[in-house]
Protein backbone atom coordinates (compact mmCIF):
# COMPACT_ATOMS: atom_id res chain seq x y z
CA UNK A 1 0.00 0.00 0.00
CA UNK A 2 1.43 3.64 -0.68
CA UNK A 3 0.70 6.66 1.12
CA UNK A 4 -0.07 9.79 -0.12
CA UNK A 5 0.65 12.80 2.00
CA UNK A 6 -1.13 16.60 2.42
CA UNK A 7 2.49 17.69 2.10
CA UNK A 8 4.00 20.34 -0.53
CA UNK A 9 7.74 21.00 0.07
CA UNK A 10 7.92 19.25 2.96
CA UNK A 11 5.16 21.07 4.73
CA UNK A 12 1.71 19.64 5.83
CA UNK A 13 -1.19 21.24 3.97
CA UNK A 14 -4.44 21.75 6.29
CA UNK A 15 -6.80 23.18 3.92
CA UNK A 16 -9.75 21.03 3.43
CA UNK A 17 -10.18 21.63 -0.08
CA UNK A 18 -7.23 20.88 -1.17
CA UNK A 19 -7.35 17.73 0.40
CA UNK A 20 -10.68 17.01 -1.52
CA UNK A 21 -9.23 17.80 -4.65
CA UNK A 22 -5.81 15.93 -4.27
CA UNK A 23 -7.63 12.83 -3.91
CA UNK A 24 -10.13 13.22 -6.56
CA UNK A 25 -7.08 14.30 -8.63
CA UNK A 26 -5.09 11.11 -7.73
CA UNK A 27 -8.32 8.85 -8.22
CA UNK A 28 -8.16 10.12 -11.85
CA UNK A 29 -4.68 10.60 -12.66
CA UNK A 30 -2.31 8.81 -10.43
CA UNK A 31 -2.30 4.44 -10.70
CA UNK A 32 0.03 3.13 -9.00
CA UNK A 33 0.60 -1.10 -8.06
CA UNK A 34 -0.88 -1.25 -5.17
CA UNK A 35 -4.06 0.44 -2.91
CA UNK A 36 -3.53 3.81 -2.03
CA UNK A 37 -4.13 5.61 1.47
CA UNK A 38 -4.53 9.33 2.14
CA UNK A 39 -4.16 10.38 5.74
CA UNK A 40 -5.03 13.92 6.48
CA UNK A 41 -6.36 16.45 8.73
CA UNK A 42 -7.57 19.93 8.18
CA UNK A 43 -8.56 22.82 9.40
CA UNK A 44 -12.17 23.42 10.52
CA UNK A 45 -14.56 22.14 8.05
CA UNK A 46 -18.32 20.89 6.90
CA UNK A 47 -18.09 18.49 4.06
CA UNK A 48 -21.29 18.11 2.61
CA UNK A 49 -22.63 14.93 0.37
CA UNK A 50 -23.25 15.56 -3.57
CA UNK A 51 -27.28 15.57 -2.81
CA UNK A 52 -27.16 17.65 0.22
CA UNK A 53 -28.53 21.41 0.63
CA UNK A 54 -25.61 23.38 2.02
CA UNK A 55 -27.88 26.02 3.14
CA UNK A 56 -30.19 23.66 4.80
CA UNK A 57 -27.47 21.05 6.43
CA UNK A 58 -25.87 23.94 8.21
CA UNK A 59 -25.69 26.86 10.57
CA UNK A 60 -24.40 30.16 8.21
CA UNK A 61 -24.15 32.38 10.85
CA UNK A 62 -21.85 30.40 13.01
CA UNK A 63 -19.62 28.94 9.64
CA UNK A 64 -18.40 32.49 9.28
CA UNK A 65 -18.12 33.37 12.59
CA UNK A 66 -16.09 30.47 13.32
CA UNK A 67 -14.43 30.52 9.42
CA UNK A 68 -15.37 27.32 8.86
CA UNK A 69 -14.97 25.82 5.33
CA UNK A 70 -17.82 24.55 3.37
CA UNK A 71 -17.12 22.05 1.12
CA UNK A 72 -19.41 19.45 -1.45
CA UNK A 73 -17.60 16.39 -2.37
CA UNK A 74 -18.62 14.53 -5.14
CA UNK A 75 -20.21 11.03 -3.49
CA UNK A 76 -23.31 11.16 -1.25
CA UNK A 77 -24.01 10.73 2.65
CA UNK A 78 -24.42 13.36 5.47
CA UNK A 79 -22.74 16.06 6.41
CA UNK A 80 -19.37 15.75 8.23
CA UNK A 81 -17.35 18.45 10.65
CA UNK A 82 -14.38 17.42 11.20
CA UNK A 83 -10.73 19.87 12.32
CA UNK A 84 -7.41 19.04 13.18
CA UNK A 85 -8.68 16.97 15.54
CA UNK A 86 -10.13 14.65 13.74
CA UNK A 87 -8.02 12.11 11.81
CA UNK A 88 -9.30 11.14 8.26
CA UNK A 89 -8.15 8.18 6.36
CA UNK A 90 -9.69 7.73 2.62
CA UNK A 91 -7.98 5.06 -0.01
CA UNK A 92 -8.01 3.94 -3.99
CA UNK A 93 -7.93 0.44 -4.10
CA UNK A 94 -9.05 -1.52 -7.39
CA UNK A 95 -12.56 -2.36 -8.41
CA UNK A 96 -11.81 -6.18 -8.13
CA UNK A 97 -10.58 -6.42 -4.60
CA UNK A 98 -12.17 -9.35 -3.39
CA UNK A 99 -15.05 -8.45 -0.58
CA UNK A 100 -14.40 -5.13 -0.20
CA UNK A 101 -16.81 -2.83 -1.85
CA UNK A 102 -19.94 -2.53 0.50
CA UNK A 103 -18.01 -4.28 3.14
CA UNK A 104 -17.10 -1.84 6.22
CA UNK A 105 -16.29 -4.11 8.51
CA UNK A 106 -13.29 -5.03 6.40
CA UNK A 107 -12.76 -1.88 5.80
CA UNK A 108 -12.45 -0.79 9.53
CA UNK A 109 -10.80 -4.22 10.72
CA UNK A 110 -7.33 -2.40 10.51
CA UNK A 111 -8.56 0.61 12.72
CA UNK A 112 -10.31 -1.46 14.88
CA UNK A 113 -6.92 -3.57 15.82
CA UNK A 114 -4.61 -0.31 15.56
CA UNK A 115 -7.11 1.38 18.00
CA UNK A 116 -7.19 -1.70 20.27
CA UNK A 117 -3.43 -1.80 20.70
CA UNK A 118 -3.79 1.98 21.76
CA UNK A 119 -5.82 0.76 24.41
CA UNK A 120 -9.61 1.32 23.23
CA UNK A 121 -12.31 -1.08 24.61
CA UNK A 122 -15.52 -2.03 23.55
CA UNK A 123 -14.91 -0.73 20.14
CA UNK A 124 -17.09 -2.31 17.19
CA UNK A 125 -18.44 -1.81 13.70
CA UNK A 126 -22.06 -0.98 14.16
CA UNK A 127 -25.17 0.26 11.86
CA UNK A 128 -24.31 0.48 8.26
CA UNK A 129 -21.17 2.43 8.28
CA UNK A 130 -20.20 3.46 11.75
CA UNK A 131 -18.07 2.77 14.14
CA UNK A 132 -18.85 3.06 17.97
CA UNK A 133 -17.25 2.58 21.27
CA UNK A 134 -19.55 1.64 24.21
CA UNK A 135 -22.31 2.34 21.92
CA UNK A 136 -21.21 6.18 21.07
CA UNK A 137 -20.02 7.36 17.53
CA UNK A 138 -15.95 7.52 16.97
CA UNK A 139 -16.43 6.84 12.83
CA UNK A 140 -17.85 7.19 10.01
CA UNK A 141 -17.58 5.75 6.90
CA UNK A 142 -18.24 6.00 2.91
CA UNK A 143 -17.48 3.95 -0.10
CA UNK A 144 -18.22 4.97 -4.49
CA UNK A 145 -16.92 3.31 -7.17
CA UNK A 146 -15.43 5.87 -9.73
CA UNK A 147 -13.64 4.76 -12.52
CA UNK A 148 -13.67 0.89 -11.67
CA UNK A 149 -11.92 2.42 -8.56
CA UNK A 150 -13.22 1.94 -4.91
CA UNK A 151 -12.71 5.43 -3.22
CA UNK A 152 -13.52 5.38 0.65
CA UNK A 153 -12.78 6.26 3.82
CA UNK A 154 -13.09 7.06 7.43
CA UNK A 155 -12.81 9.77 9.99
CA UNK A 156 -11.51 8.96 13.21
CA UNK A 157 -12.80 11.68 15.80
CA UNK A 158 -9.69 11.97 18.67
CA UNK A 159 -10.80 14.89 20.42
CA UNK A 160 -12.72 17.46 17.86
CA UNK A 161 -14.37 20.43 18.84
CA UNK A 162 -17.74 19.49 19.69
CA UNK A 163 -19.31 22.81 20.48
CA UNK A 164 -18.50 24.11 16.72
CA UNK A 165 -19.91 20.58 15.56
CA UNK A 166 -23.01 21.04 17.44
CA UNK A 167 -23.66 24.56 16.66
CA UNK A 168 -22.51 24.72 12.43
CA UNK A 169 -24.80 21.51 11.90
CA UNK A 170 -28.35 21.64 11.40
CA UNK A 171 -29.20 17.82 11.26
CA UNK A 172 -32.54 16.47 10.52
CA UNK A 173 -34.27 16.83 14.15
CA UNK A 174 -36.51 13.82 13.14
CA UNK A 175 -33.25 11.39 12.54
CA UNK A 176 -32.61 11.85 15.84
CA UNK A 177 -35.83 11.50 17.72
CA UNK A 178 -36.65 8.45 15.63
CA UNK A 179 -33.54 7.45 17.70
CA UNK A 180 -34.25 8.55 20.71
CA UNK A 181 -31.41 10.77 20.90
CA UNK A 182 -31.94 14.57 22.56
CA UNK A 183 -28.41 16.40 20.94
CA UNK A 184 -25.69 15.09 18.31
CA UNK A 185 -23.60 15.15 21.47
CA UNK A 186 -24.85 12.25 23.26
CA UNK A 187 -24.63 9.93 20.32
CA UNK A 188 -20.33 10.87 19.73
CA UNK A 189 -17.95 9.90 22.02
CA UNK A 190 -13.81 11.29 22.06
CA UNK A 191 -11.15 8.83 21.21
CA UNK A 192 -8.57 10.25 23.63
CA UNK A 193 -10.86 9.24 26.58
CA UNK A 194 -10.34 5.78 25.65
CA UNK A 195 -6.84 5.49 25.28
CA UNK A 196 -4.24 4.08 27.16
CA UNK A 197 -2.60 6.04 29.79
CA UNK A 198 0.82 6.51 27.61
CA UNK A 199 -1.13 7.57 24.50
CA UNK A 200 -3.42 10.42 26.36
CA UNK A 201 -1.14 13.25 25.46
CA UNK A 202 -0.96 12.34 21.53
CA UNK A 203 -0.92 15.28 19.03
CA UNK A 204 -3.17 14.83 16.22
CA UNK A 205 -0.47 14.15 13.91
CA UNK A 206 1.22 11.75 16.08
CA UNK A 207 -1.71 9.86 16.39
CA UNK A 208 -2.49 10.24 13.07
CA UNK A 209 1.16 8.89 12.06
CA UNK A 210 1.00 5.78 14.33
CA UNK A 211 -2.29 4.78 13.06
CA UNK A 212 -0.61 5.19 9.52
CA UNK A 213 1.55 2.54 10.44
CA UNK A 214 -0.34 0.55 12.20
CA UNK A 215 -2.86 0.70 8.75
CA UNK A 216 -0.03 -0.19 6.52
CA UNK A 217 1.36 -2.41 8.59
CA UNK A 218 4.57 -1.50 8.94
CA UNK A 219 6.34 -0.43 12.48
CA UNK A 220 8.63 2.78 11.35
CA UNK A 221 7.55 5.54 8.54
CA UNK A 222 10.71 4.35 6.86
CA UNK A 223 9.25 1.32 5.82
CA UNK A 224 5.90 2.82 4.32
CA UNK A 225 6.10 3.18 0.24
CA UNK A 226 5.43 7.45 0.03
CA UNK A 227 4.41 8.69 -3.41
CA UNK A 228 5.26 12.09 -3.13
CA UNK A 229 3.24 14.71 -5.06
CA UNK A 230 5.00 16.51 -7.45
CA UNK A 231 4.98 20.34 -8.33
CA UNK A 232 2.93 19.74 -11.62
CA UNK A 233 1.04 17.46 -9.67
CA UNK A 234 0.12 20.35 -7.56
CA UNK A 235 -0.75 22.59 -10.03
CA UNK A 236 -3.36 20.62 -11.48
CA UNK A 237 -4.42 19.83 -7.94
CA UNK A 238 -4.74 23.95 -7.27
CA UNK A 239 -6.39 24.45 -10.67
CA UNK A 240 -9.01 21.50 -9.76
CA UNK A 241 -9.89 22.76 -6.39
CA UNK A 242 -10.03 26.51 -7.65
CA UNK A 243 -12.23 25.30 -10.29
CA UNK A 244 -14.82 23.47 -8.19
CA UNK A 245 -14.21 22.78 -4.41
CA UNK A 246 -13.58 26.51 -3.83
CA UNK A 247 -15.91 27.61 -5.86
CA UNK A 248 -19.37 29.11 -4.13
CA UNK A 249 -21.29 27.70 -7.33
CA UNK A 250 -20.56 24.37 -6.60
CA UNK A 251 -20.40 24.30 -2.81
CA UNK A 252 -23.99 26.14 -2.43
CA UNK A 253 -24.97 26.58 -5.93
CA UNK A 254 -25.52 22.61 -6.76
CA UNK A 255 -28.97 21.97 -4.70
CA UNK A 256 -32.18 21.11 -6.18
CA UNK A 257 -34.84 23.78 -6.22
CA UNK A 258 -36.61 24.78 -3.13
CA UNK A 259 -37.98 27.27 -0.83
CA UNK A 260 -37.91 28.14 2.79
CA UNK A 261 -39.42 31.43 4.40
CA UNK A 262 -38.50 33.64 7.63
CA UNK A 263 -40.36 36.32 9.55
CA UNK A 264 -39.04 38.88 12.18
CA UNK A 265 -40.59 41.47 14.27
CA UNK A 266 -38.82 45.09 14.39
CA UNK A 267 -39.94 48.16 16.99
CA UNK A 268 -39.52 50.76 14.42
CA UNK A 269 -40.63 48.89 11.30
CA UNK A 270 -43.72 45.90 12.42
CA UNK A 271 -43.30 42.64 11.50
CA UNK A 272 -41.57 41.43 8.20
CA UNK A 273 -42.09 37.86 6.47
CA UNK A 274 -39.76 36.94 3.36
CA UNK A 275 -41.27 34.24 1.04
CA UNK A 276 -38.06 32.85 -1.54
CA UNK A 277 -37.33 30.26 -3.77
CA UNK A 278 -33.94 29.07 -4.78
CA UNK A 279 -32.86 27.51 -7.52
CA UNK A 280 -28.69 26.61 -8.31
CA UNK A 281 -28.13 28.55 -5.09
CA UNK A 282 -29.61 31.94 -6.54
CA UNK A 283 -33.44 33.48 -5.46
CA UNK A 284 -35.62 32.79 -8.58
CA UNK A 285 -38.82 33.91 -6.61
CA UNK A 286 -39.04 36.11 -3.92
CA UNK A 287 -42.65 38.01 -1.85
CA UNK A 288 -41.83 40.38 1.32
CA UNK A 289 -45.31 40.36 3.19
CA UNK A 290 -46.66 42.26 6.60
CA UNK A 291 -48.11 44.72 8.21
CA UNK A 292 -45.14 47.84 7.68
CA UNK A 293 -45.41 50.68 5.72
CA UNK A 294 -44.18 52.03 2.80
CA UNK A 295 -44.15 53.64 -0.83
CA UNK A 296 -43.03 52.06 -3.22
CA UNK A 297 -43.60 49.16 -5.62
CA UNK A 298 -42.36 45.81 -3.99
CA UNK A 299 -41.96 44.53 -7.31
CA UNK A 300 -39.08 46.57 -8.25
CA UNK A 301 -37.26 45.80 -5.19
CA UNK A 302 -37.84 42.22 -5.77
CA UNK A 303 -36.87 42.44 -9.38
CA UNK A 304 -33.49 43.69 -7.89
CA UNK A 305 -33.12 40.53 -5.95
CA UNK A 306 -34.04 38.24 -8.57
CA UNK A 307 -31.25 36.08 -10.10
CA UNK A 308 -29.19 37.17 -7.18
CA UNK A 309 -26.92 34.35 -5.49
CA UNK A 310 -27.99 33.70 -1.62
CA UNK A 311 -24.85 34.84 0.07
CA UNK A 312 -24.54 38.06 1.60
CA UNK A 313 -21.83 39.64 -0.50
CA UNK A 314 -24.18 39.88 -3.46
CA UNK A 315 -27.39 40.72 -1.71
CA UNK A 316 -25.07 43.89 -0.37
CA UNK A 317 -24.30 44.61 -3.76
CA UNK A 318 -27.60 44.19 -5.46
CA UNK A 319 -28.80 46.38 -2.74
CA UNK A 320 -25.84 49.03 -2.92
CA UNK A 321 -27.82 51.61 -4.65
CA UNK A 322 -31.53 50.59 -3.50
CA UNK A 323 -33.43 53.16 -1.19
CA UNK A 324 -35.09 50.93 0.72
CA UNK A 325 -37.02 52.87 3.09
CA UNK A 326 -38.55 53.87 0.23
CA UNK A 327 -40.28 50.52 0.07
CA UNK A 328 -40.08 48.97 3.59
CA UNK A 329 -40.24 52.48 5.92
CA UNK A 330 -37.36 51.76 8.69
CA UNK A 331 -36.07 48.63 7.14
CA UNK A 332 -32.57 49.01 6.89
CA UNK A 333 -30.47 46.76 4.19
CA UNK A 334 -28.30 44.34 6.51
CA UNK A 335 -32.01 43.87 8.24
CA UNK A 336 -33.70 42.86 5.16
CA UNK A 337 -30.26 40.16 4.51
CA UNK A 338 -30.49 38.62 7.93
CA UNK A 339 -33.98 37.77 7.03
CA UNK A 340 -33.39 36.29 3.52
CA UNK A 341 -30.39 34.48 5.15
CA UNK A 342 -32.29 33.51 8.28
CA UNK A 343 -29.52 35.34 10.29
CA UNK A 344 -31.57 36.73 13.16
CA UNK A 345 -30.69 35.15 15.87
CA UNK A 346 -27.56 36.41 16.94
CA UNK A 347 -24.98 33.28 18.13
CA UNK A 348 -22.26 32.55 20.78
CA UNK A 349 -19.22 34.75 19.82
CA UNK A 350 -16.22 32.25 18.68
CA UNK A 351 -14.05 31.58 21.05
Amino acid sequence: MYVVELKRDGKRIYDGALALASQVWCMNHLFLDEPILFPYNCDPKIEIGQFQNARQEINQQVVDQRHIQVVRRDTGGGSVYCDRHGINFCFLADEATPDLYGNFSKMYRPAIDALKSLGVKNIVDSGRNDLTVDGKKISGGAMAIVNHRIYGGFSLMLDIDYDSMVQSLTPNEKKLISKGIKSVKARVTDIRSHLAPEYQDLMPEEFMQIMTRKIVGVTSNKDIKYYTLTDDDWRQIDELAARKYKNWDWNYGAAPEYQFEHDVHLANVGTVEVYVTVDNGKIKALSINGDFFGKGNHQELIDTLVGVKIRREDLEGALKNVDLNYYVNGLQKDQLIDLILGDKVPVEQAK
